[in-house]
């Protein structure tokens, strides 16, 4: 089996952007299907902004191995001892708050070390590779 290789920095601020524009999709919607319904309570409001901002990228990332950005630009999000699985989602909101709390500050990391791991990486015990690279890893 070859040497991994590790998205770098530039191919996670890409996913990071699309992820953005889809947030703000999400909000143009929610916030268009609240204005066509009567007497929204603002827990409704709260809770869907909520789901939003904090479960989006837990949910995508243990559930489907990365955000709809990571997807589109091809990386995954894995454990860092097994890359063939998904992170869990209690690990992933771990990791999303810990992203969240530090912000752009946690990527500093990732051109300094080998597996290109981001703080909240390193402390979640993920790594970010190539989708390719795992159908490689999981075939015969």
């Amino acid at each position: 089996m070859s040497q991994p290789k590790y998205p770098g920095l530039f191919d996670r601020i890409k996913a990071i952007i699309i992820d953005s524009i889809v947030l703000i999709i999400f909000m143009i919607i929610i916030t268009d299907i609240f204005s066509s319904l009567d007497n929204v309570s603002d827990n409704a409001r709260i809770i869907a902004f909520l789901f939003i901002f904090l479960l989006y990228d837990p949910i995508c990332t243990s559930f489907f191995g990365g955000t709809i950005g990571h997807n589109l630009i091809g990386i995954r999000i894995r454990q860092e001892n097994n890359p063939e699985k998904n992170i869990l989602f209690s690990v992933a909101l771990f990791r999303y708050l810990v992203k969240a709390l530090l912000g752009w500050i946690s990527l500093f990391s990732v051109m300094n070390n080998e597996k290109r791991q981001a703080i909240h990486d390193f402390m979640a015990k993920s790594v970010v590779v190539y989708k390719e690279q795992i159908k490689e890893q999981c075939t015969p």
